[in-house]
């Protein structure tokens, strides 16, 4: 099977000037053969992803809904969704990849622009990036800055954040694609066609400093600030608490309700910068040096490691996001039937839970 996405269907792609395309895809198209059997099992591997991810992703939502936590945390429910398509649309893309098929016409170009290209894949990826700054953002001004987010954050700025990403991430990508790909020979060239040297290295420097760099910067500074605030609200409810205290008050509970939705966020965000670090580099380094470049191998597990972020986010929140977890446990058949014959606290906890909703809920 030939291969198509080694060469000419992804992020990591070779930059080229037009002077030198039609070298350059003689040379990919030569040595495509001795790699066939790599992408195959590789591109079914991605498949795999996708569909794990996917049907994960859609539990996650769902729980979210069932326990009305996309109302109240708009932005992580949209982080959700944008997993959820970008692993839907991991699906579709390398499906079509398997099929080998030879572009021609109008039908060929628009397979080629849209999904071959990984057009559509990596739209909602980007969109998921610039929402995870938001979410950092967010939870920095309403931890450190308290006083102030209450008085000043509106839900609107929240939709604005959420329509802002989709946008961005879309026009984005559909620009990038349109300019630097074309289908040669019956083949789906992306992002390779750059107009001069300078414009694919500036690009490559604008995409690590965005997606790397700033993201790095701001996990680093908000949530280490962050996490000093919590450890000095921390001391302060142990110290309001008296010794013989052991029913939590509203105030601790809705403390650990946003401690929880934090170490969520903070393990989503660290596993980004780790697991999208090697693939933004990489691409850094082939727009400032064309010569550079990866075998099949390593390029296939560069872009499994990347994806593989998108199939482990809802394992994240279902592990970390107690709201969710709760919702997921009362799917399990025998986790319900033990939850049932440990009623003796129940009456209990559904006041404190009344009482933590109702000081929470206009906070949070």
């Amino acid at each position: 099977m030939p291969d198509q996405s080694y060469s000419t269907n992804s992020h990591l792609s070779v930059a080229m000037t037009t002077a030198d395309v039609q070298t350059t895809v003689t040379n990919q198209t030569s040595s495509s053969s001795s790699s066939s059997s790599v992408d195959f099992y590789f591109q079914s591997a991605v498949i795999v992803i996708g569909v794990i991810g996917a049907a994960a992703n859609a539990l996650v939502l769902y729980a979210m809904i069932a326990s009305k936590q996309h109302k109240k945390q708009l932005l992580i429910f949209n982080q959700n969704i944008f997993d959820l398509c970008s692993s839907a649309l991991l699906v579709v893309t390398y499906a079509l990849k398997l099929c080998n098929l030879r572009l021609t016409g109008k039908l060929g170009y628009w397979l080629c622009i849209m999904l071959l290209s990984e057009n559509l894949l990596w739209a909602p990826i980007v969109a998921s990036f610039i929402n995870l700054m938001s979410i950092t953002v967010e939870r920095y001004l309403k931890v450190v800055h308290s006083a102030w987010s209450n008085k000043r954050l509106r839900s609107w700025m929240e939709w604005s954040a959420v329509a802002f990403a989709w946008i961005a991430g879309v026009v984005y990508n559909m620009i990038l694609v349109f300019f630097t790909s074309d289908v040669v020979d019956g083949v789906c060239y992306s992002y390779v066609f750059w107009e001069s040297r300078v414009a694919s290295v500036i690009h490559g420097i604008w995409n690590f400093v965005s997606l790397n760099v700033v993201v790095v910067f701001l996990f680093v500074f908000c949530y280490g600030r962050i996490l000093v605030v919590i450890r000095r609200q921390a001391k302060v409810m142990a110290g309001h608490r008296g010794p013989g205290s052991s029913m939590p008050t509203a105030q601790t509970q809705s403390h650990q309700i946003q401690s929880n939705v934090i170490k969520t966020m903070f393990v989503v965000t660290a596993l980004y910068i780790i697991m999208w670090a090697p693939s933004n580099i990489f691409f850094l380094l082939v727009n400032i040096n064309a010569n550079l470049t990866l075998n099949a191998i390593c390029h296939y597990i560069l872009l499994f490691i990347a994806f593989f972020y998108v199939c482990a986010n809802p394992f994240i929140y279902a592990a970390k996001f107690e709201p969710v977890r709760r919702i997921l446990v009362d799917l399990i058949p025998w986790k319900k039937s033990k939850v049932q014959q440990a009623g003796g606290s129940s009456l209990e906890m559904s006041v404190n839970r009344a009482v933590t909703n109702r000081y929470v809920k206009e906070r949070y």
